[in-house]
């Protein structure tokens, strides 16, 4: 593969439909051999920098988000389209390159691809079709107001000539962009809200598509990076010699982070480093587990800490309630476990350039710590976004460390370097979510509907901490919708050496679990139904209010379940979109088996149903694994997981029947990744309480807490 060939568009046929699409993908040497100039650019107009059309008719989508699966690349691409009023049959896409003056800060992070693309690409698809039809006006002479654009078409309403954007696009790229175009009318839509085949599939069931792994610059060498098992630790002591005899090792290196393996191939790369002799020094995290660490999370929340959110008197409606409850939850930590472990490919030139391969979610943050690492300025590095097997926040901002690895070990090599994480490198070197412990009170009133709920959380900070507070630690427990009198939650961070950042859901993820399993206890307490106090609590809450009466429609809630199956409700709203879930669930000689979740889910207008239902199902899949599944667990300062032997996943035979009841909307669009997946851990562990009489307030579910 040549490294010139990196940012060309090629396209293909589809086999069902007749849709052609590109994708940012080097050429494989085979197909590179033989060259021609298939892999150049068609002639093309340039709109903007989100359109490009060529001149057989094409339409090239340049979508600055990142494609983990999602499917952002296709609902943003509707979005375009449903402005451009381009023929979609002719639409293809690309994941364009990383440029701030063009698409500002490229992230994809925090269930945000659409929310914030929903104005700027609208806007320049409209841009692009009124330039269009202002380049037929003028080539016939009349007004603007006298042509139509329809489906990659300009025509003149009173003579029926009819001019193809193909046809347009040169001069309609020298005209200047318009201003204040009126966008459409929700009621208008043709593409968006449409269940449109998703742009990606079949480049990756043919193998076109390239991930991070698939990147092979000529010239390539292979690393792996042997790390100190303990965080923070360092390199005391090394010898490389028997590493150095193994055949294919071509170097080793000491790097800031470890110990690096240089060779022709990736499995030469790790036999060396079995080869490897290193004793390291440990330092004082050696001496931490998991149970230190809670230790010092129940000490600090018993200390109280900063004030996220306090309304009313919590102490007094504690004090006054004519029932009260108290209870501590906790959660592990969490590897993000994505099926394609990390890598990262990094070429240093040496002439003061770079070129790079990687699967990220935050491609300026990315690029930036390339060119940090090799002392070069950003715009000298060209940065390649691939496709990538998950993220879930693991490749986000500030979640790299595998990126400034690979630079560090190309400036040392000066050759193209591809190095790759084995799972268990990727297991054990996460950037982690926070393990969280919560001390929860609650009151009731006399006729036993909750009056008062005050929160402590003692947990590590996500992020950034201000004035003692990190939001995201809180978030899902200080924006709670329901309407309680009294309601004060706190914050005591509680930092530890263990690595963490943003993971699905980050805050909602837990805080959800201990909020709505909390308000399931007081309402067994008050004897209340469920769902009635949720209705109640809700009252001036229309959306939440919806889901809520949705999915107990859907699930039958008024109704009972069949012998031997219970359920259990929730109701989310984080990342600004509102779902509620209801699971039906069995237990049986210890086991938990998850039959059903029906899922009402409200995240304005939907772009793409199909899409959208996916990744509400993908959601619930992922929470129900942190349910009854994983957790990361630390002993002498290191992980004790390594694959999924140790920390397992929900299985394809344990699947439920998910159902996902999507609501209708022309509210604008908000979040949909992260939505689902806190609220299912809670739906699921208030039927085991249904189903047991056992109150659950640890996770994962364990055998023994069922029996």
């Amino acid at each position: 593969m040549s490294e010139s060939f990196a940012l060309s568009r090629r396209g293909f046929l589809s086999a069902t439909g007749g849709l052609v699409i590109g994708f940012l993908l080097p050429p494989r040497p085979a197909r590179a051999q033989g060259g021609g100039d298939i892999f150049a650019p068609p002639p093309e107009g340039k709109p903007n920098a989100y359109i490009r059309i060529g001149s057989d008719d094409s339409v090239t989508f340049f979508i600055p988000k990142s494609e983990m699966g999602q499917g952002p690349t296709t609902a943003c691409s509707q979005m375009l389209a449903e402005e451009l009023e381009c023929d979609w049959a002719k639409v293809r896409m690309q994941v364009a390159p990383v440029d701030p003056a063009s698409y500002g800060h490229q992230t994809t992070v925090g269930s945000m691809a659409v929310r914030t693309s929903w104005d700027p690409l609208r806007k320049a698809g409209a841009q692009a079709r009124q330039m269009l039809v202002q380049a037929a006006a003028d080539r016939w002479g009349v007004a603007p107001a006298q042509c139509r654009a329809a489906n990659g078409v300009v025509t003149n309403t009173a003579s029926g000539a009819r001019l193809t954007y193909g046809q347009l696009a040169d001069a309609a790229a020298r005209l200047p962009v318009p201003t204040g175009i009126a966008l459409k009318d929700p009621k208008d839509f043709t593409i968006i809200g449409k269940p449109l085949k998703r742009l990606d599939t079949r480049a990756k069931v043919t193998a076109e598509a390239m991930f991070g792994l698939d990147a092979r610059p000529e010239g390539l060498v292979y690393a792996v990076v042997e790390h100190c098992p303990v965080f923070g630790g360092t390199v005391a002591t090394l010898d490389a010699a028997a590493a150095k005899r193994v055949p294919g090792v071509t170097d080793v290196l000491q790097v800031p982070s470890g110990v690096a393996v240089i060779a022709s191939n990736t499995w030469a790369a790790l036999e060396g480093r079995k080869a490897l002799k290193v004793t390291w020094n440990e330092g004082p995290n050696a001496a931490v587990s998991s149970a230190t660490i809670r230790q010092m999370f129940v000490e600090n929340a018993r200390k109280g800490g900063a004030v996220a959110r306090n309304e009313g008197n919590a102490a007094s409606g504690l004090a006054g309630a004519a029932k009260r409850l108290d209870a501590t939850y906790e959660v592990p930590f969490m590897a993000h476990a994505t099926m394609e472990p990390m890598n990262c490919t990094v070429h240093a030139k040496g002439d003061g350039t770079a070129a790079a391969w990687v699967p990220t979610q935050s491609p300026t943050t990315g690029r930036a710590l390339i060119a940090k690492t090799l002392g070069i300025a950003p715009e000298k590095v060209t940065f390649h976004t691939t496709f990538m097997g998950g993220g879930f926040g693991r490749r986000g901002e500030g979640e790299d460390n595998h990126v400034a690895e690979a630079a560090e070990i190309a400036r040392r090599v000066m050759r193209p370097v591809k190095l790759t994480w084995t799972r268990e490198d990727d297991m054990q070197q996460d950037y982690y979510r926070p393990a969280s412990y919560a001390e929860l009170s609650g009151g009731l009133d006399a006729q036993g509907w909750p009056v008062a709920l005050q929160a402590t959380i003692a947990c590590p900070s996500f992020f950034m901490v201000r004035d003692g507070l990190d939001p995201i630690a809180v978030a899902g427990l200080s924006d709670l919708l329901y309407a309680l009198p009294h309601l004060r939650v706190e914050y005591a961070v509680s930092n530890t050496h263990v690595p963490v950042s943003f993971w699905r859901a980050p805050g909602a993820a837990q805080n959800t679990f201990f909020a709505e399993s909390f308000l399931d206890e007081l309402c067994v307490a008050g004897g209340k139904d469920p769902v009635e106090v949720r209705r109640r609590l809700l009252a001036d809450q229309p959306r939440l209010l919806h889901v809520l009466n949705l999915a107990a429609e859907k699930a039958g809630w008024s109704t009972k379940p069949a012998p031997g199956r219970f359920r259990g409700v929730a109701v989310g709203s984080n990342v600004s979109t509102y779902n509620a879930q209801i699971a039906e669930i069995s237990v049986s000689g210890g086991r938990v088996r998850v039959h059903k979740v029906v899922c009402a889910f409200d995240c304005g207008q939907i772009i793409n149903p199909h899409i959208l239902t996916q990744q509400v199902e993908g959601g619930i899949i992922y929470g129900l694994s942190a349910t009854l599944k994983g957790a990361i667990t630390i002993d002498r300062g290191r992980v004790q997981q390594a694959n999924f032997n140790t920390f397992d996943m929900l299985r394809m035979d344990e699947a439920p029947v998910v159902e996902v009841h999507l609501v209708p909307s022309t509210e604008r669009p908000t979040g949909a990744g992260e939505a689902s997946n806190p609220t299912v851990v809670p739906a699921v562990v208030n039927a085991i309480y249904a189903a047991t009489g056992r109150r659950l307030r640890t996770l994962p579910v364990k055998p023994a807490d069922l029996l």
